[in-house]
């Protein structure tokens, strides 16, 4: 039986993509999208829209009954950087969100549901190599702090109401078809924005920054491979580590200067570098790789090419 899905916040980074990408796997009728404004034409062509607040459960209950939604992607959130800025706003809208569709789950009016939680959901104490499935975890930030409750919660609700709840802690995520939003690596999209528009860049993180990244088109992989595995093989319901690849600014500008050799870098840390600080450099991801398939297919020369051979198009 094909299901019928509600993406909510389905404008925003990673929601606009997988958007897309579930209307091509189940036909546009079946994705129903909706955010709190409108998306870009593309979106906003591609199948149904919905105006829709994820802090609203009469609305979000009403637009289950009237789509007939057996599963939600609640994609909605504050990112990093933006949440510290704005901190009860943020886990407002980070929580209420989970509780609401939980609460749909639990109450048998959808069938599943997909939740991201991040790497910000691991702090200072963590081990910063190899970051195990389960390890120490002390975020410092309102996002991560939201994620880890999210995570809590997400496992409560499938161990005491068998409610079908899945997730994965997305690293940093690098895509072409969106612009930053907000988020402590977005520095790995805005860089190639401005290596082709301006030759050079300034990076608000340190040089030797490592973090764990991802080409979106992985992350998109994931999400979907995830939702679609059989409810036996996913045996972890708090969030799934997820890794693809790691590395820093100066290693991301040297495969720039491969096809742009004129391209400059200048660093300036900002108030972002605090918070990318708290967070592993390497993750172990092996639980995805043996509960449901999970392998990233893109490194980092890969997305480099993929990035300016595409931003480039659109010139």
């Amino acid at each position: 039986m094909t299901p019928r899905i509600l993406i909510i916040g389905a404008c925003g980074q990673i929601g606009s993509e997988l958007t897309l990408a579930l209307r091509d796997m189940y036909g546009s009728e079946h994705v129903i999208a909706s955010d709190i404004r409108e998306g870009h034409e593309e979106l906003m062509q591609s199948g149904p829209f919905e105006i829709l607040d994820a802090t609203d459960k009469e609305h979000i209950t009403a637009c289950v009954k009237k789509h007939g939604i057996t599963d939600i992607y609640l994609m909605a959130a504050m990112l990093s950087a933006t949440a510290e800025k704005y901190p009860d706003k943020a886990w407002a809208l980070n929580m209420n969100s989970l509780f609401h569709v939980l609460d749909l789950a639990k109450d048998k009016q959808v069938e599943k549901i997909f939740w991201p939680s991040s790497i910000a959901v691991f702090g200072p104490s963590t081990p910063k190599q190899d970051t195990p499935q389960q390890t120490v975890m002390e975020p410092s930030t309102v996002y991560g702090i939201s994620k880890l409750a999210g995570e809590r919660w997400c496992e409560y609700y499938f161990k005491n109401y068998g409610v079908d709840v899945r997730s994965i802690r997305y690293p940093g995520l690098i895509s072409w078809k969106t612009k930053p939003g907000g988020g402590t690596t977005d520095y790995a999209i805005d860089i190639y924005h401005k290596a082709l528009e301006k030759g050079t860049y300034e990076c608000f993180l340190k040089k030797d920054t490592t973090l764990p990244m991802m080409y979106m088109d992985d992350a998109i992989a994931a999400t979907t491979n995830i939702m679609k595995a059989d409810p036996e093989s996913v045996k972890v319901r708090s969030s799934y580590n997820l890794s693809a690849i790691s590395f820093n600014p100066e290693e991301m500008a040297a495969t720039i200067k491969k096809r742009i050799p004129d391209f400059t870098i200048s660093y300036a840390p900002d108030f972002r570098q605090k918070i990318a600080d708290t967070w592993p450099q390497s993750i172990d991801d092996s639980r995805a790789h043996e509960d449901w398939g999970w392998k990233a297919k893109y490194d980092l020369d890969n997305i480099t090419e993929e990035m300016l051979s595409n931003l480039q198009s659109l010139v």
